[in-house]
This record gives structure tokens, sequence and C-alpha cells, in this order.
């Protein structure tokens, strides 16, 4: 299934930008050239239908705008992401942690509606950037985390900006599972997402399910981002989208790009 953005030319933008108009959302002249004010009203209609925001238009837009029927399915089926091309992304890791923990992973990316082909790379790259070990793993002691003499975590003990309250939170809720979720507030906001007291349990965010519904929860709330960018094949600032800045990037990106070549 074809994408189409901004620079797109053909009778399938002409087809876009006509069904665009009829559902009152103006792309300008019916011209088959998808330029600023199409990828405007692309992004319109797909706010109004609750879609990513991000003017391209794939398979689920293509279905809104009534082009594609409902029932046309993407050629790219998350099932065939298989272990041995996951470990091509990962060379130094071990089979058997992919073999173990890719499963939930690609269940809890499938219950989120991310499961379609730059999605599933954004989640095992961020994987990769952040635990490549492939196991939701606690984050370790460093310089950043705990002073020269200190216990450890203490320096995120009276983090405000992470909800921390003092002693012991520093250690409590320090950085666990595949993307590494750090401090109170954090725990709290995301267990409650998930239906879990991760607040007073927070080992469960170590928990091979809940730490890959955390990883697609985390992809969902920032989705239309994701999306721009990657449409743009900007790796960076998908990645910072997740990290906020660049650590792992050369992971993330060497993970993703191996991905793409080898995942249909």
């Amino acid at each position: 299934m074809s994408l189409f953005k901004e620079g797109s030319s053909g009778e399938s933008v002409k087809q876009i930008q006509q069904a665009l108009k009829d559902k009152g959302f103006d792309p300008g002249l019916v011209d088959g050239d998808f330029g600023p004010a199409t990828e405007a009203a692309v992004i319109a209609f797909q706010k109004s239908e609750e879609l990513a925001a991000d003017g391209v238009v794939g398979l689920k837009t293509l279905k809104a705008l009534g082009i594609v029927q409902p029932e046309a399915q993407e050629t790219f089926q998350s099932e065939n992401v298989s272990v041995g091309k996951v470990s091509k992304m990962f060379p130094q890791t071990p089979l058997g942690h992919i073999k173990d923990n890719l499963p939930f992973v690609l269940a809890a990316m499938k219950d989120a509606g991310l499961d379609d082909k730059q999605m599933i790379l954004m989640a095992l790259a961020t994987i990769r950037a952040e635990t490549a070990s492939f196991e939701p793993i606690s984050e370790g002691k460093s310089r950043f985390n705990t002073s020269p003499h200190g216990h450890p975590f203490d320096l995120y003990d009276n983090r405000k900006d992470l909800g921390n309250r003092g002693r012991p939170d520093g250690d409590s809720f320090k950085g666990r599972g595949f993307v590494q979720l750090t401090g109170r507030d954090n725990y709290s906001k995301y267990g409650q997402k998930i239906n879990k007291d991760l607040v007073n349990h927070p080992e469960l965010a170590n928990d091979p399910t809940i730490a890959s519904q955390l990883l697609a929860l985390f992809l969902k709330n920032s989705e239309s981002k994701i999306r721009k960018f990657l449409a743009a094949h900007d790796l960076a600032g998908a990645r910072k989208v997740v990290n906020g800045g660049s650590h792992g990037l050369d992971d993330f990106v060497n993970a993703y790009t191996i991905g793409n070549g080898l995942i249909e």
C-alpha cells in the first residue's frame, strides 16, 4: 500500500483531493499535486477522524476517505516479524531473549493499534536504544543518578520533575522496562492507564507483558509526532520524541535501518 504525502503527484493524489473536498476539507485545486494546502486538509481530516494527524495518507486515511474499502488489508503483517529477522537488528543480543520477549511486544503493539511496519520498527529500535539485551531491565547505578558517597539513586530522591518525594523514591522508581519508566509520577500515571498498581509494586514494570504494554502506551501517546518524523525519514526526530535527546541514537538508527530492509 503506497503512502501519499507532500511532494506526491498523480491520479491517486487527485482522488484524495476530491475525497477531501467532498468531505468538507478543501485542499485547494484538485490538480494531482500534493502540496501544502493538501497536507493541511489531510491533517484537519485526520484530526476530525481521530487518526494520527501526520499529513501522510496511508491505508487508515484512505479507508476513512472512502477511497479504499474497509476490508482492504495492508501487505505488512506483524506476524511476519520473525525472531530471525529481529535478531539481525540486535546483533549482540542472545537469541533466547528475543524469542522470549518478542511475542509480548508484538501483542502489545497490536492491542494499541500500532502494528504497522513503521511503528513496529519504532518499538524495536527503541528497545535496541534503551535495553539492547531485549529484556525489560532496571536502570543501573551511574554518576547521573548516584552521588559519590550516597545511597543508590539518591540523586533521584528529590527530583520534583519526576514527582519523587525523598528517599526511597529514587531507588523505588528508578528506570525499568523497555522504555526505562522513571519517577513516581510516571509510575502512577502509566500504572493507572494499564490498571496496575505500579506505585506500590514498581517491580511489575519489568514484567515482560507489562513492560510491553508500557512501551506501546508510551508510543501511542506520541503517535502523531513520531509518524510525522518517520514519514520525513527523520529518525533523530523520532528518537527525540521518546528519549528527549539523542541518547542511544546510533543504535536506534542502526536497528531501524536494518529492520526496514529485512521486514516486509
